[in-house]
């Protein structure tokens, strides 16, 4: 991979994550459906939370909100596939094109153009908001993809919408999350990398402003609080080693969502790094304790059982 490519690559790293969605909040607006629907999802109801979201696109097919849904609700799925353990870290390192991908990246394009009609009615951070929100959409299937370049410019696209949310409205918290994860990770590049990011016209970043912005969207972000708690742990854990206060940012996703397998790996990861096996032990034996029935929990405990073999 070239210089220029891994500039690219590690931009976009931190969007392979979990999913975002339009949220309630000042300037923006969710109805008890959609929110039932990400609760759906976060609890590892897959195919419950798509059913929902398409129901709100057959009733409100103007509004990008039910596109989102469904593509969230499916890039759990691509997430949960590409997870390998590297480095002693449970994280999304496999890079393939999968079929499903040009699926999600229609819905995040459908997104784009609904809000994009919208915005040329009306301006509102709601809808740029929303159509920030496509382009993390696309910048995480490319980045999963390998196509970095691609990932590069969704990224500066999305940033851009982001920050003309704000403007229109600065209390907008999820925005500013969104903006701290991008923040965050053009900051970690190394100086060569920054220099290149340079010449690519990318926009530089500040760490730690970064991580304030993920901590605003963490407590008053309305449906991100959950994606960024996810994100803020894996990043301090993976760039900045401090596993204690990953933890401490994780341990809330389990007692709200005890069936997700993907944050209970992270928490069971966290805790062998602070060599506390046991404890370790009981996060991942609880994922080889939940139900069957799909291909991301059986994916998930075999890593699991991966994981228990490295703590004897």
């Amino acid at each position: 991979m070239t210089r220029a490519w891994r500039a690219a690559a590690l931009l976009v790293a931190a969007m392979i994550a979990a999913p975002a969605a339009p949220a309630n909040g000042a300037g923006l607006t969710v109805s008890p459906e959609a929110r039932q629907a990400l609760d759906t999802l976060y609890r590892g109801d897959v195919p419950g939370s798509i059913a929902i979201a398409q129901k709100i696109q057959s009733r409100e097919p103007e509004s990008p909100v039910g596109y989102l849904l469904e593509s969230e609700a499916l890039w759990w799925v691509r997430y949960c596939n590409a997870v390998e353990i590297k480095y002693g870290m449970v994280e999304a390192w496999k890079r393939s094109r999968e079929p499903d991908d040009e699926r999600l990246l229609r819905l995040a394009d459908k997104a784009i153009e609904v809000a994009e009609s919208h915005l040329a009615r009306q301006e509102s951070a709601e809808m740029h908001f929303y159509k920030g929100m496509g382009w993390v959409l696309k910048v995480r299937v490319d980045g999963v993809r390998g196509d970095y370049r691609l990932a590069a410019r969704a990224a500066v696209n999305g940033r851009s919408e982001m920050i003309r949310a704000l403007e229109l409205d600065p209390d907008l918290a999820d925005a500013t999350a969104m903006l701290g994860l991008y923040n965050y990770y053009v900051d970690t590049l190394s100086p060569i990398v920054k220099l290149l990011r340079f010449f690519m016209g990318i926009p530089g970043g500040n760490k730690e402003t970064g991580v304030k912005q993920m901590e605003t969207g963490m407590t008053r972000g309305v449906v991100l609080n959950v994606d960024i708690r996810f994100i803020l742990a894996r990043a301090l854990r993976q760039y900045d080693q401090k596993y204690a206060e990953a933890l401490g940012i994780a341990e809330p996703l389990v007692a709200r969502y005890p069936q997700n397998p993907n944050f209970l790996l992270l928490l069971g990861n966290l805790n062998a790094e602070l060599g506390r096996n046991p404890k370790a032990s009981e996060y991942f034996h609880t994922v080889l304790n939940l139900p069957a029935g799909s291909a991301c929990a059986a994916h998930c405990r075999d890593l699991a059982n991966s994981f228990i073999a490295t703590l004897h």
